[in-house]
């Protein structure tokens, strides 16, 4: 039985970023496939028992600071704990990983390069020109996935997936879906990879 772990992230989610090299190696390793499918947390918060950032108490803000600066530690990787474009809206990038899947791209990369701009580069990834730079760098045609990300049915898709992980009781990002275990965080990767070895 092929091996498929089903990857719901929200496109601006530090632990998405912190826990991409991981997920890719741990799925390289078991010969497994990662289907890369963005979700508005937006959407799904309100479903699940979620609370968006800026209805969250002080005490959970802090919290939350201090472990992305021991996760940024113990990994090694770089990460602006507050960076200069953070939040910003993410329909277009997400809707440009949708679209990588559709057209033949390769949606794992460029998710992974857009996260890796918003929180090591500070770049701004709802700028349609950083978007396109991102784009060429992971080997898509820049123009035609802007184009393909603009149609109703991508939309329509992207839309789709966070139904479709309020289905499947995901609840924040990022979560793995493996054999339909929902294994949530990127401090779960280990549990991933145990579930993938045990097949």
């Amino acid at each position: 039985m092929a091996k498929v772990i089903d990857y719901y992230l929200f496109m601006i989610s530090p632990w998405a970023y912190l826990g991409g090299p991981r997920l890719e190696e741990i799925a390289r390793r078991h010969g497994a496939e990662i289907r890369v499918k963005p979700i508005d947390m937006a959407t799904v918060y309100p479903e699940t028992g979620g609370v968006p950032m800026a209805k969250r108490a002080p005490a959970r803000l802090s919290y939350r600071l201090a472990e992305l600066k021991r996760w940024r530690d113990h990994l090694g990787m770089p990460l602006a704990i507050k960076p200069a474009h953070f939040p910003v809206p993410h329909e277009t990038a997400s809707r440009m990983v949708v679209a990588a899947g559709d057209i033949g791209g390769n949606p794992f990369a460029l998710a992974q390069a857009i996260l890796t701009a918003a929180w090591a580069e500070e770049r701004d990834v709802s700028d349609a020109g950083t978007l396109q730079v991102i784009a060429e760098a992971t080997g898509h045609d820049a123009g035609a996935l802007l184009a393909a990300a603009e149609q109703p049915g991508t939309a329509e898709a992207y839309a789709a997936l966070s139904q479709e992980a309020i289905g499947r009781e995901v609840f924040g990002s990022p979560a793995y879906v493996y054999r339909d275990e929902v294994l949530w965080g990127q401090d779960r990767l280990d549990f991933l990879d145990q579930a993938l070895a045990a097949d």
